[in-house]
């Protein structure tokens, strides 16, 4: 079910004195993984309240695995075409796949973009599938 204000619900968490500061670190990035970033002001805010100033990186430094913590139009979001799994089988636990599962499987059948992944190196010529490159 959705939270409809995260806001709401999310403030009493951090304002709480008996939770440790790491669990508050670990509500303030699952509240920016659901809204997908949040604006530069909103994030100082939360910060300066719940007063987390010296761990302050450990939420700032996941732009570097290219979670978008600050939302802005002018910031580049590459966003990997999803496969359509319907129709294969699930289990009770797991009906949800991620994305690295998707780009590894076209990382295999050399299928990626290279403008958005320059590192991966394309396929040998010679290659024929048979085995590891």
């Amino acid at each position: 079910q959705k939270v409809k204000d995260t806001m709401r619900v999310l403030l009493p968490v951090l304002l709480n004195k008996s939770h440790e500061s790491y669990d508050k670190i670990r509500a303030i990035l699952l509240y920016i993984f659901s809204t997908n970033g949040t604006t530069q002001e909103n994030l100082d805010k939360l910060i300066q309240n719940v007063q987390i100033e010296s761990d302050s990186d450990m939420i700032r430094n996941w732009k570097y695995l290219d979670v978008p913590v600050i939302s802005s139009s002018a910031v580049p979001h590459h966003k990997h075409p999803r496969r359509d799994r319907s129709s294969e089988e699930t289990f009770q636990l797991s009906r949800w796949t991620p994305v690295i599962k998707d780009v590894m499987e076209d990382a295999i059948e050399n299928k990626l973009d290279s403008k958005e992944w320059p590192y991966c190196s394309q396929c040998p010529p010679t290659w024929n599938g048979a085995g590891a490159v």
